[in-house]
């Protein structure tokens, strides 16, 4: 085994100390900033680093449309909404958009118009994705235009969306054929880069509608059947209950030929999934949705203990469930 080192003593490193407030995030191996002499990991990062990988479940949890973002987050290839910010927008800036992904996977891009782009599929570096989509907003913010916005290590104190949203804004997804969002309607033309990574990305885009009658839910179609995917806000055990007790009965189908398959768990909350012919398109989905949702929701206040066959069902919907995240 290698023999550790010694711990170099703080007076003989010929770093000035810092206090604690000052001490800037960097590197796990690097030196820690506040002069001790040992790595960041062993000293200040330590905290830092319990802070930031405690793991929050629901990091949308207070936002409008909270299952919307989890949609965007996880199952939604192209889609922008408009943010509004709490405090309204700094001077220089004329909106704010948040987008499922940006070329070359950028975590945010302020625009030459001051426009800020902020993508919500970039890996966490935390266990917060609230907080590490407000520290990128915050820098996107502050960046000059036409500059897009490295990754970093988050913080472990600092704001979250929750912060920085306005909650009471609606929260309206639009859902794309494509990522030609990235390039404005103004712009001559793509960089190279931009142009391939749009290429790219436009060719592994599977087509998503969100439909219009419920909330939440996503039609999409791939090759060999389609697919509605749809994003519950309620609790994950009597939202099963309540599914059990309309698989038992016959009452989960959307149609012919569809077929509740199970669910993703993504981001604390539950998203049960139905498989379709292909020749059901989104708008075809929209009636039978509805309707679904009007059993649900009885389903959904019904107390009464699950029958055998109902935990049986329940059992199969357990056994076909996916966590995203």
């Amino acid at each position: 085994m290698a023999k550790k080192r010694p711990q170099t003593k703080a007076g003989k490193t010929g770093q000035a100390q810092v206090t604690s407030g000052e001490i800037p995030v960097v590197g796990a191996r690097e030196p820690c900033p506040c002069g001790s002499g040992r790595r960041y990991k062993a000293c200040h990062g330590r905290a830092a680093a319990h802070a930031v990988t405690e793991l929050v479940q629901r990091p949308f949890e207070g936002l409008p449309g909270e299952c919307d973002w989890v949609a965007l987050r996880e199952l939604v290839p192209a889609a922008t909404v408009p943010l509004t910010l709490k405090d309204g927008l700094p001077e220089g800036v004329p909106s704010v958009t948040l987008a499922t992904v940006l070329p070359m996977a950028w975590p945010a891009l302020r625009r030459d118009d001051g426009s800020v782009l902020l993508a919500l599929q970039n890996d966490s570096t935390s266990g917060d994705l609230a907080r590490d989509l407000a520290d990128t907003l915050q820098r996107a913010l502050e960046v000059e235009p036409g500059t897009p916005v490295p990754a970093r290590r988050v913080p472990a104190e600092g704001p979250r969306l929750q912060d920085l949203l306005d909650a009471d804004a609606a929260f309206a997804p639009e859902v794309h054929t494509g990522f030609e969002f990235w390039i404005p309607q103004s712009a001559d033309g793509a960089e190279p880069e931009v142009a391939a990574s749009l290429e790219r990305a436009n060719a592994a885009a599977i087509p998503t509608v969100r439909l219009t009658g419920v909330d939440s839910a996503y039609w999409c179609e791939t090759p060999d059947k389609n697919h509605l995917r749809w994003v519950m806000p309620y609790p994950e055990e009597k939202l099963l209950d309540a599914l059990a007790r309309l698989q038992a009965a016959g009452s989960t189908s959307l149609g012919p030929d569809t077929r509740l398959v199970g669910s993703f768990r993504a981001h604390g909350l539950v998203v049960p999934v139905w498989d379709l012919p292909t020749s059901m398109t989104a708008e075809d989905c929209e009636k039978p949705a509805a309707e679904f949702f009007e059993r649900l929701t009885g389903a959904l206040a019904s107390d009464a203990p699950l029958t055998a066959e109902e935990r049986r069902a329940r059992g199969g919907l357990t056994n076909r469930q996916v966590t995203l995240s």
